[in-house]
């Protein structure tokens, strides 16, 4: 996790110095949320990167390791209920927003595309059975014919005593830095914002606390570019590249 007030302070400081301009926190808050997916997803395009050399065996420098780490923050769990009649098909959980790895029985079941299903069901060597699984996603619920984010598992009839796993990386919560005015002034509300109960006013960055660095920089950039500063946006782009540059060295 990192502090959201404590990026916001930052990015106040740097956006505030001879007076430059001033970042509500209206605006910080949009910033906020698309500098924390930006940075989401560029862990993927990294790993695929990195995962292509050849890496180190040195403990806190290999970049993969360190990537899969800031995903870990991410990382969930979810076992889905057993439905009879579901014929292998499951809904992902609503805050899915990449799949890690599904399992049945703890053995791993393969991602297939279409066509490789029907190549898979020519042959007795290759059909689907218990043993040998293997499961398509797709944005179509067969079951009651609407759009839904979902895997199909083959053979249909492989979880029909459950045991269906996933582990899969979540769409964070929309940071917010929350407020409450005195005299014109926002002042820093730290009541955690609670979504089942609609309490709270404040969402932290639900990302590793090595990231905070890179989220004051990319907050700055956004913030210079809406402000029409072309030396704040310059500035945070400037900084933001050199720390992408360190980080892949």
């Amino acid at each position: 996790m990192v502090n959201i007030d404590t990026v916001y302070q930052k990015v106040l400081a740097f956006a505030n110095k001879e007076q430059r301009g001033y970042v509500t926190p209206q605006e910080f808050n949009l910033f906020a949320s698309q500098a924390q997916q930006e940075i989401i997803e560029q862990y993927f395009y990294d790993l695929n990167q990195f995962d292509r050399g050849n890496g180190n065996n040195t403990e806190y420098s290999d970049m993969v390791t360190l990537i899969q780490e800031k995903i870990g923050t991410l990382t969930k769990l979810h076992r889905f209920v057993k439905i009879l009649g579901n014929k292998g098909w499951h809904t992902l959980p609503d805050d899915c927003y990449k799949i890690g790895t599904v399992t049945k029985d703890r053995e791993e079941i393969d991602e297939i595309t279409y066509s490789e299903v029907a190549k898979y069901r020519k042959s007795r060597l290759t059909m689907f059975t218990y043993v040998t699984r293997g499961y398509v996603f797709q944005n179509w619920d067969p079951i009651n014919s609407v759009s839904a984010r979902g895997i199909q598992v083959y053979p249909s009839n492989a979880d029909m005593e459950g045991g269906i796993r996933i582990s899969y990386v979540k769409i964070p919560e929309p940071p917010k830095w929350g407020y409450f005015v005195v005299g014109e002034k926002a002042l820093y509300d730290n009541t955690i914002y609670d979504p089942t109960t609609g309490l709270g006013k404040t969402t932290h960055f639900e990302l590793h606390p090595a990231e905070e660095t890179e989220l004051v920089y990319k907050i700055l950039k956004y913030a210079g570019i809406s402000m029409r500063r072309d030396d704040i946006a310059q500035g945070g782009q400037a900084l933001e590249s050199l720390q992408t540059q360190q980080e892949k060295q």
